[in-house]
């Protein structure tokens, strides 16, 4: 397993950091909170997710064909302990600070496992459930290599917006980004070690 942690985790206190994040507008009432690094330690919390997580393996219809998911995954829903207690924490810290905003808690917890540069996910918004007609939140916690996230407009018209997340990294979408903008992890040809993404979602949000 190809994987070069961050000099910048060494000998950092393990858990959330403070939550002070910089809120960019994308438009069409969508917005984006980024706080680099939040997460410290978060080499060593991947070491646990990777070797701890009942991680699984899907399959999928598409076009004609099923095809195998190019990703692992893990799903918590409302109420079901989190695989470890920095995620309880990362939580915790996130409902605190967008809890009045949001006017609810984030309930559930879905994880992603890229294991090198061929996972990826494609164009998509969490639009299963409430996310397609309400305005919402989806909290995205990276831990490993940087893998980019990338946002555009859902159905063109504008810029496409790059980061570049992992080593404890977070991201927000807010408000309408569910409906009117898209996300995805796209592959790489370059060598890159694994990632996994950790995404907060309120009830009935997929």
């Amino acid at each position: 397993m190809l994987f070069q942690g961050s000099l910048l985790d060494l000998g950092a206190e393990e858990g959330p950091g403070p939550l002070t994040v910089k809120r960019v507008q994308l438009g069409h009432g969508a917005w984006i909170d980024v706080r680099p690094g939040w997460i410290g330690g978060a080499d060593a919390l991947l070491e646990r997710l990777v070797t701890g997580v009942p991680w699984r393996a899907e399959r999928r219809h598409m076009y004609d064909k099923v095809v195998d998911v190019p990703r692992l995954l893990a799903f918590y829903e409302e109420g079901q302990a989190l695989p470890d207690p920095v995620l309880e924490e990362a939580r915790a810290a996130l409902d605190a600070h967008y809890g009045a905003e949001l006017g609810e808690p984030f309930a559930t917890a879905g994880l992603c496992f890229y294991r090198d540069g061929r996972d990826s996910v494609a164009w998509h918004g969490d639009t299963i459930g409430r996310g397609s007609t309400e305005d919402t939140m989806v909290a995205i916690v990276s831990v490993g290599a940087p893998r980019a996230l990338l946002l555009r407009p859902r159905g063109g018209g504008g810029a496409t917006v790059r980061h570049d997340l992992g080593h404890g990294d977070l991201i927000v979408m807010g408000g309408s980004c569910q409906r009117t903008w898209e996300h995805a992890i796209p592959k790489t040809a370059k060598p890159v070690g694994p990632r996994i993404s950790i995404q907060y979602r309120p009830r009935g949000v997929r």
